[in-house]
C-alpha cells in the first residue's frame, strides 16, 4: 500500500471526527415499518486452496452467517459485506474469490451447514419464519499481514436508513452532498501472531454493535 502524504493524514483524521460528531446512531426502538434480521455468525476462519490461472496456494478468510426473518412477512435481502483493516485497506467480500472456494468451504462445513449458500448466489427474499433461515458463507481473500485489527461489516439486515451531510465533499453549487447510510452490523477482531506465521493467526473477537454506515 503506498504511503500517504502527512496531510492527507491529518484530512483524513479530520473527516473520521466530523463524521464520528455527526452520523447518527441505529434507532433503540424500531420505528414502524423498521425491522432487522435475527444474525447469528461464526468467527473468521482461513482455507487455504490451490485456485485461479496460476493455481498456486491462496489463503482466504471466511464467516458463516446464519439469517432468520421473525418479521412475520418476507423482507427484501440486499446484503453489502466489507473487511476493513487498521491499515487502510477495504476488501469487498467476494472479490478475487472463485467457485471452487465456496465450494471448498461448503465440503469443509457440510454436516452442520447442509444448505449453505454463496453471498453472490442468495436470493434477494428472505421469508418469515425458522424454517426459512439462510446460512450464507462470506468469504474474503487475505489481507494485509501487516494488520492488528480488522472489522467486518454486513449491511442488508436491516431497512433502516438514514441520510446525512458529507463533512467534506460538495456539490456544484457549494452545498453538502447528501450522504446515505444504512444499519450495519459492525464485528471487531484483533489480531495476534508472527506476520510470517499466518496460518497460526489468531483473531481475538472485540466487539459486535449496529452502526450506520
Amino acid at each position: 500500500m503506498r504511503a500517504l502524504p502527512c496531510s492527507a493524514f491529518i484530512v483524513l483524521a479530520a473527516a473520521a471526527c466530523v463524521c464520528r460528531a455527526v452520523a447518527p446512531t441505529p434507532a433503540l426502538m424500531p420505528a414502524p415499518g423498521q425491522w432487522t434480521i435475527d444474525t447469528k455468525f461464526t468467527h473468521p476462519q482461513q482455507i487455504i486452496l490451490r485456485t485461479g490461472i496460476d493455481n498456486k496456494p491462496k489463503r482466504f478468510w471466511y464467516s458463516l452467517i446464519t439469517l432468520t426473518n421473525k418479521t412475520g412477512t418476507k423482507v427484501d435481502f440486499y446484503p453489502k459485506c466489507e473487511l476493513k483493516t487498521d491499515t487502510f485497506q477495504i476488501i469487498p467480500a467476494g472479490q478475487n474469490v472463485t467457485p471452487d472456494v465456496f465450494e471448498s468451504v461448503r465440503n469443509r462445513h457440510q454436516a452442520a451447514y447442509s444448505f449453505l449458500e454463496s453471498l453472490a448466489a442468495t436470493d434477494d427474499k428472505i421469508l418469515a419464519g425458522e424454517d426459512n433461515s439462510k446460512d450464507i458463507a462470506v468469504i474474503w481473500p487475505d489481507f494485509d499481514e501487516k494488520a492488528k485489527e480488522i472489522k467486518i461489516y454486513i449491511t442488508g439486515l436491516s431497512n433502516e436508513t438514514a441520510f446525512v451531510s458529507h463533512p467534506v465533499a460538495k456539490d456544484k453549487n457549494g452545498n453538502p452532498l447528501i450522504v446515505f447510510l444504512r444499519k450495519t452490523l459492525e464485528l471487531t477482531y484483533k489480531l495476534e501472531g508472527d506476520p510470517a506465521q499466518r496460518s497460526d493467526a489468531n483473531l481475538i473477537y472485540e466487539s459486535q454493535r449496529w452502526v450506520m454506515r
